[in-house]
């Protein structure tokens, strides 16, 4: 929403982080809504998790610290712990779990006002967004035979 062609790549980029955040936003409650629990803090691995910017705004929008461990290939590294496991390197897997350490915790900063505010105008462009294609419409095989091919 919004584009304009004063739009940067750099304003593109972080329309796409801020998404992936509010997409996150949106899961969590759906699972709260499924399970009546709230949680207190949001671990997070792989390399979108490398984004200080994005950990900011989705701590800011799930109003819970955002924790970024030091290792944050955590797919790469659960399979090294496995095969430690297999070869007897650590004993249980509760020695594993002794292995993770918290790189930074992001904490929330914004107001809760204008997180409300924000994923009012999130909730507000999905609503514009959905039916956009209309069923039959726009296809492939609908471009092909009204161009005659």
């Amino acid at each position: 929403m919004g584009i304009t062609r004063d739009t940067s790549a750099a304003h593109l980029a972080r329309a796409a982080l801020e998404g992936i955040a509010y997409q996150v936003a949106d899961l969590m409650d759906a699972m709260y809504a499924d399970t009546n629990h709230r949680l207190t803090e949001l671990r997070v691995d792989g390399g979108a998790s490398r984004s200080a910017f994005l950990m900011q705004f989705q701590a800011d929008l799930l109003q819970i610290p955002v924790v970024r461990p030091v290792v944050t290939e955590t797919t790469a590294l659960g399979a090294a712990y496995l095969a430690g496991l297999a070869v007897g390197y650590w004993k249980s897997i509760d020695d594993l779990g002794q292995q993770w350490r918290v790189e930074k915790t992001f904490e929330p900063r914004m107001p809760r006002s204008q997180v409300e505010e924000l994923r009012a105008r999130w909730n507000a462009a999905l609503g514009r967004a959905k039916g956009w294609e209309q069923p039959g419409r726009g296809q492939a095989s609908d471009r092909s035979t009204a161009s005659g091919g």
